[in-house]
């Protein structure tokens, strides 16, 4: 990660209506990076917090999937709000797929999704494949949804297949992909708001020593993304950035109200993407400490 280029930051992108066009932009500025620095160089070049989370999104995406295309992307698992392969009806038959997918990640925006589908023969458990499909081609459909309140510049779409063309990626769905996506998108989208929390810290000029608490929580982050996502140590250490951020968070929001009401704003409405999966995390977490406490 090079920090110098992190540290003499002092320009950001402005946003573009289109979240395609600003990927586009955001590439062609930084150049070939590394998943992690498109994260905290990407998250710190953002205008919005919900910017700074689909970079990291992205940056997740393309850990999960190196050859990724270099353009906006998005991952399609969750129906009726579930991950369990069990509850998934989207299917794989060959090299077609049928089914839906309720909510996906700036789907409407995307160039290429990567879509969970079961794939077992009749009577077999519930087994997943991932697939590529792109929005243009026959039988696949996004529609895009209403804004929620959280991140309300970052859309979400719905996701229609109907015998749509298909390439599968290599390995187990759920062990491959689904499964470790919730920890990357963890590491990288932490690694994008904390980075451009510290971008906001340097244009308002908060204290030294909040800014310096961020570059080590950005500094973590940097060791937890060299981590497989399956490694339950990699788990521990990234219960850790949590902690680590939840203990600064409150002096971030104080230095937020000392501010400019734009940046304010934005956050209280925004920061809340940070526990969207804590649940899961904290499961996750107690797992991996009660796994280590046994050697």
């Amino acid at each position: 990660m090079p920090w110098q280029t992190l540290l003499n930051r002092r320009d950001r992108l402005p946003a573009e209506p289109n979240l395609g066009d600003g990927f586009a932009t955001l590439l062609q500025h930084l150049g070939t990076v590394t998943p992690f620095e498109l994260a905290v160089l990407g998250g710190r070049l953002m205008a919005t917090p919900g910017l700074a989370f689909l970079v990291g999104y992205q940056a997740a995406l393309r850990m999960l999937w190196p050859s990724a295309p270099l353009s906006l992307g998005a991952l399609c698992a969750t129906e009726q709000r579930s991950l369990r392969a069990a509850d998934m009806q989207t299917r794989l038959s060959g090299l077609r797929l049928s089914g839906r997918k309720d909510f996906v990640t700036a789907g409407d925006a995307a160039d290429w999704l990567l879509v969970a589908a079961r794939s077992e023969a009749p009577g077999e458990v519930a087994r997943l494949s991932l697939a590529v499909v792109y929005p243009d081609e026959p039988g696949v459909q996004v529609e895009k949804l209403p804004p929620i309140p959280l991140m309300p510049d970052i859309s979400h779409g719905r996701l229609i297949l109907e015998n749509a063309h298909c390439e599968l990626l290599a390995g187990d769905g759920w062990d491959a992909y689904v499964k470790p996506f919730r920890t990357l998108e963890d590491v990288y989208v932490l690694s994008a708001m904390t980075a451009w929390l510290h971008g906001v810290g340097q244009d308002c000029d908060w204290s030294q020593t909040l800014q310096l608490r961020l570059l080590a929580l950005l500094a973590g982050c940097a060791e937890v993304s060299r981590q497989a996502p399956n490694n339950p140590a990699g788990h521990v250490l990234l219960g850790g950035l949590f902690a680590q951020f939840d203990g600064i968070n409150a002096d971030v929001g104080q230095a937020m109200a000392d501010g400019p009401q734009e940046w304010a704003a934005m956050w209280q409405r925004d920061q809340a993407v940070i526990d969207l999966a804590s649940a899961a995390r904290g499961k996750r977490l107690a797992k991996a400490l009660a796994g280590t406490s046994r050697h």
